[in-house]
């Protein structure tokens, strides 16, 4: 048997104010089923998640603000953790993120246990 680890691809866009049509966010959702079901049929996938609109920051001060970080333009938008076999192959899989296709970002990390 092969050893695997654990990874997870952050998933990272640019937000916009422009809504999408509904053929696209029929084309999207088709894209983004194609891409988790052929990492879930491979037995790689752990989890995935896609994060919301709403949400808090809190600051070492431990106060809040309404929203979500943005850095260089981009914010995540959620997340995977998949088994590979290698950072090279989970950077392969991830090559395939429809994300890419909308000019965002995926980020690949080795995950260690707390």
């Amino acid at each position: 048997m092969t050893q695997t680890s654990e990874f997870m691809l952050l998933f990272r866009f640019e937000p916009s104010n422009e809504q999408p049509t509904p053929e696209q966010l029929q084309e999207m959702s088709k894209q983004w089923g194609e891409f988790i079901g052929t990492i879930a049929m491979q037995g790689k996938l752990v989890s995935t998640y896609q994060l919301g609109f709403e949400g808090k920051k809190i600051f070492a001060d431990q106060t809040t603000e309404e929203g979500f970080h943005i850095a260089q333009g981009q914010m995540v938008a959620g997340n995977m953790v998949l088994k590979a076999e290698s950072m090279e192959v989970a950077t392969e899989l991830a090559k395939k993120c429809p994300i890419l296709l909308m000019g965002g970002t995926v980020e690949v990390r080795t995950i260690n246990p707390m």
